[in-house]
């Protein structure tokens, strides 16, 4: 259910099907220096998944990607841990009114867990704002739709749409995401503060987790826009 992949960091992946073809969906878990969890991009909340998490501490955050990726199982971590905070990205709220949020997310951390994740707000696109967040302790970055990660190990029927979709093999956001930004300088420097971490290891919102060589992967993955 939950892989460990670092000192205090772990990651759920789940089948998810979009346009004919296997994407996958990962869940991001890391255990706070001061205590409790942040979870990141959230999974259905089985039993299963809740006795992992149980297991590992309490939860207290749970954060999306943006306003379409890692909201849909919010509600049920907050039935579920009435104490933990849920946080929107930008848009989130109007597109959740059913939700109670407990903060907005954007460019500076929060010093209750600043010492371990810092993140950045991928602005730029016309209509969607992204966050990246980074685990210093592994030097990870934790990506949402920005970071699709489609190699070989997906079915054939998903790579061949991976590449009509200019994301087989690279870390990247699909061509009509492109097509769309409304700002190229302000997406690019959001690009620009990605790179600015040391990191190694990426997890994407979708495919393949890339445990080595990630920054050079997110370089070449973004050679578009830099």
């Amino acid at each position: 259910m939950l892989t460990e992949r670092d000192d205090r960091l772990w990651t759920d992946e789940e089948p998810l099907a979009f346009l004919g073809m296997e994407l996958g969906r990962i869940m991001t878990v890391i255990e706070l220096s001061t205590g409790g969890l942040f979870v990141q991009s959230p999974a259905e909340l089985t039993a299963e998944l809740r006795a992992a998490l149980d297991e590992l501490g309490d939860v207290r955050f749970v954060a999306p990607a943006s306003k379409l990726h890692g909201h849909l199982y919010m509600e049920q971590y907050r039935e579920a841990y009435p104490d933990a905070e849920l946080l929107a990205a930008p848009g989130l709220a109007a597109r959740r009114p059913d939700l109670r949020f407990d903060g907005t997310l954007g460019d500076v951390p929060d010093p209750r867990w600043s010492a371990d994740i810092d993140q950045v707000a991928i602005t730029g696109h016309r209509w969607l704002t992204e966050l990246a967040f980074y685990h210093r302790p592994s030097e990870t970055v934790i990506l949402g739709d920005v970071g699709f990660h489609i190699d070989e190990r997906s079915p054939l029927q998903t790579r061949l749409v991976a590449r009509l979709l200019c994301v087989y093999g690279r870390i990247g956001p699909p061509i009509e995401f492109r097509l769309t930004i409304a700002n190229e300088a302000t997406f690019r420097r959001s690009i620009r503060d990605v790179l600015a971490w040391e990191f190694d290891r990426v997890i994407p919102g979708h495919g393949a987790i890339v445990e080595s060589g990630g920054k050079r992967a997110v370089a070449e993955g973004f050679d578009w826009i830099l």
